[in-house]
């Protein structure tokens, strides 16, 4: 029996035959382009128009809903990353128009709080103080304090949060550096893709938002040769050894001092007027508190119940429990104390916040009341925003705090400290600004760590004066309270606008 090519030779004409061949490859290829698109096809994109009445102006702008791929240098997809940029629409020459990014921190957070907590020309309402749960459902209404009028924004999911995920191994994203050149990456793509290369670029970062800023700053000038207008640190830290306690580590507890003196004032327990009282504990944080930790137990008794006095005049705290501490008062143990009389447990992000306590017994809180606040309140609006306003469905879950364990630190027996990579940032650009931002009841990340790694920045006197710091009344998310977003609005739109 004839094979089928045979067939074809003996019955087909030569011409004929040809054409089949020649046909047979196009549908080859045909297939396996196909293929290779469907592998390659470009991610969904969403755009939304809307409207936001800010400052007492319409602006009209474009949401854009989306992921951009990261991809190897030979063209395979490595991670998506999941993003909303807000762009205004009126705008004729985008080289003129500044372009935020924004992100939290954790490391493990999405960018939902700054979305629509603070930034974002959508935001949830929350209690006027901040300090009181919202009754669900929650949804998201018109951002009157957004800076949209001033700044197109872009807010960032950095893998594995909110909607991004690696292609591979998640690992190879998680930990320090491998999270500032994912990101960079990221803001160097959306850049080229937009066009704004030519436009004033700022960074956002909140909380460890901070030690990926401080780290882009370096690496997207380094790199890329991406040199930004601003960097914000809002309610951040650079540096690990003001915010991880351990034997010899004595600058852990004089970061934390002039936040509970702050505290403290807030419920009463200390009177007269705070700013005094702050400055008064920070100095004395600084100075003889210091010296007096860095002696260990050299310290000699008289000494030590000299501190002791000090320190309970500045937490209100009595002086026979700060000895019984060593003179070394950890977050946890404050927010349990100050007000155990009353029954009530301090909050970590924000120490205003005081609810009551079940547990009484023992030296730590079992719970955040402030975040108990937020968590729920943010998960569900941010969802709904998406999906009802924004348009975007998806099967997986959004990711609001990711477990990303474990996490990459560095070089081992090392303490992470971003604060080099943006002193060098700023002594390569002279024109690079900072603006730090500060809440008194901060127990998460207290001013006093941030402040820190300023003063030991290694910059000249003359950039020392591009760095601003503001401070406001509440903690971490400081934007909660109504006072402290716009402030923390004007506070933002001079920053912005001092770079033109």
């Amino acid at each position: 029996m004839k094979s089928l090519t045979q067939y074809f030779r003996c019955t087909l004409s030569p011409c004929l035959l040809l054409a089949l061949i020649l046909t047979s490859g196009v549908t080859i290829a045909a297939e396996k382009n196909a293929h290779s698109a469907k592998k390659n096809k470009p991610e969904k994109v969403v755009k939304k128009q809307a409207s936001v009445t800010i400052d007492g102006k319409k602006i009209d702008y474009t949401a854009t809903t989306s992921r951009l791929v990261l991809k190897t240098d030979d063209g395979k997809p490595r991670a998506s990353i999941f993003y909303v940029a807000y762009t205004r629409d009126d705008i004729k020459d985008v080289s003129t128009r500044p372009v935020m990014f924004a992100f939290n921190g954790g490391p493990g957070s999405s960018a939902v709080w700054l979305h629509i907590g603070a930034l974002g020309p959508r935001i949830l309402t929350t209690s006027p103080d901040g300090t009181e749960p919202v009754k669900p459902p929650v949804r998201v209404g018109e951002n009157a304090y957004s800076i949209l009028d001033v700044a197109d924004l872009v807010f960032i999911d950095p893998v594995s949060t909110g909607y991004s995920r690696a292609e591979g191994k998640k690992e190879q994203f998680h930990g320090v550096d491998e999270d500032i050149r994912s990101v960079g990456d990221f803001i160097r793509r959306w850049v080229t893709e937009n066009r704004r290369w030519s436009s004033p670029k700022y960074l956002l970062g909140e909380s460890y938002g901070g030690v990926r800023a401080a780290g882009l700053s370096g690496e997207l000038q380094g790199r890329y040769g991406m040199e930004l207008n601003g960097v914000v640190l809002l309610s951040s830290l650079m540096d690990f050894r003001t915010l991880r306690a351990s034997e010899g580590n004595d600058l852990f507890y004089i970061s934390y001092l002039p936040a509970y003196t702050a505290v403290a004032h807030f419920h009463g327990k200390l009177s007269g007027d705070r700013d005094a009282l702050v400055e008064k504990a920070t100095n004395y944080a600084n100075g003889a508190y210091a010296s007096a930790l860095l002696r260990g137990y050299t310290l000699k008794e008289d000494e030590r119940k000299r501190v002791a006095a000090e320190l309970s005049a500045l937490t209100s705290l009595p002086v026979d429990l700060i000895l019984r501490h060593d003179l070394r008062l950890e977050p946890s143990y404050f927010r349990k104390e100050l007000l155990r009389s009353d029954g009530m447990v301090l909050g970590r992000f924000d120490a205003r916040t005081a609810w009551a306590e079940a547990n009484r017994a023992g030296d730590s809180p079992r719970y955040d009341p402030s975040f108990a606040v937020a968590k729920g309140a943010f998960s569900t609006a941010m969802l709904g925003y998406l999906a009802d306003d924004l348009g975007w469905l998806e099967e997986r879950p959004y990711e609001i705090l990711a477990n990303v364990g474990p996490w990459n630190w560095g070089r081992k027996n090392s303490i992470v400290n971003t604060s080099p990579r943006l002193a060098s940032a700023m002594r390569d650009n002279p024109h690079l600004r900072v603006l730090v931002q500060c809440g008194h009841t901060d127990l998460a990340t207290p001013p006093g760590g941030i402040l820190h790694s300023l003063a030991h920045m290694q910059v000249s006197e003359r950039q020392r004066k591009n760095i601003t710091v503001k401070w406001y009344d509440a903690g971490h998310m400081f934007y909660l309270n109504q006072p402290d977003l716009e402030k923390m609005r004007k506070d933002l739109v001079e920053f912005i606008k001092a770079g033109f």
